[in-house]
Parts: C-alpha cells; sequence; structure tokens
C-alpha cells in the first residue's frame, strides 16, 4: 500500500506513461505483422539481422549480439536455431576461445534483409515519422537518449 510519501506521476505524466506503455505494445506488433507479411521475417529475424549487415564481416560474437540486442543469451541461442534451420544464419566456433562462438549473417540472410528492408521502412516512416514534425523528432531523440542514458550503462 502506497504512503504520502509516493511521489505519484502527476495526470499529464501519467498520461504519457500510459501512452508510451500503448506505443511500446503496438508498434512493435505492426512492425512484426509487416515483416511477416511482406518479407516471412519476424521482427527479432529483423532485429538480429540489421545487427549482422551493420558489421563488414558480417559476424558478431554471440554474447556481443545478445548484448546489442537487449536479449538473455538463452533466448538469442534458440532464435538463433530457429533462423539456422531457415539458412538466414549460420554459427562459427571460435578459433582464438573454443568457449566463444560466432553468428553469422548467410547469402539467404542477406537477401532476406535487403528484401525486407524497404517495406520495413516504409512501415516505420509511415507510423512513426510522417506523423512528427521536424520539432517533434528532434524532441523524441532528446527524450529517448535521456531515458535511455538512465537504462544502458555507460
Amino acid at each position: 500500500m502506497a504512503t504520502d510519501q509516493t511521489p505519484w506521476l502527476d495526470d499529464r505524466q501519467q498520461q504519457v506513461w500510459r501512452d508510451w506503455l500503448r506505443v511500446g505494445s503496438r508498434l512493435p506488433a505492426a512492425l512484426n505483422r509487416q515483416l511477416q507479411r511482406d518479407s516471412d521475417l519476424s521482427l527479432q529475424d529483423f532485429d538480429v539481422l540489421v545487427q549482422l549487415t551493420d558489421v563488414d564481416e558480417g559476424r558478431v560474437r554471440v554474447s556481443a549480439l545478445a548484448a546489442a540486442l537487449g536479449w538473455e543469451r538463452s533466448r538469442l541461442s534458440h532464435h538463433v536455431t530457429r533462423m539456422e534451420r531457415r539458412g538466414l544464419v549460420a554459427r562459427e566456433e571460435c578459433d582464438d576461445d573454443g568457449r566463444g562462438a560466432f553468428v553469422v549473417l548467410t547469402p539467404t540472410g542477406r537477401a532476406a534483409i535487403e528484401r525486407a528492408a524497404p517495406g520495413h521502412v516504409r512501415t516505420v516512416r509511415s507510423l512513426v515519422f510522417d506523423a512528427l514534425a521536424p520539432a517533434e523528432v528532434e524532441a523524441l531523440g532528446e527524450a529517448l537518449a535521456a531515458v535511455l542514458g538512465r537504462l544502458e550503462p555507460s
């Protein structure tokens, strides 16, 4: 039970918080539906493939990939296994460290993200950026950076 000393959200903060939660559930669901419909990729598949295409070698250590995605290693392992079955990624042992492994982008995975990216960008633009004025994009960027600064270690 709360006491009088609980710093409750004011009405505006409460509304913004509830809107944030709704966006946090509805936006990923909408993006996932579009990706599934247009490219047979899930949003999680797309997230993994983005991380792999962001590096020249198309390969990332499992631990670094899990950290970049904010996923537990076990979740990543299960997801990578599903993606391996579809030929999107492969695993490679790390020659320097017998315990480590890499997740590697395959030609099939590269082709899949190249096909999916244009539709994904159109959907992101339509659902998010087309609704905002340039000043609102700047304000949103600053607000997200401030919140992420509290969530992510420096």
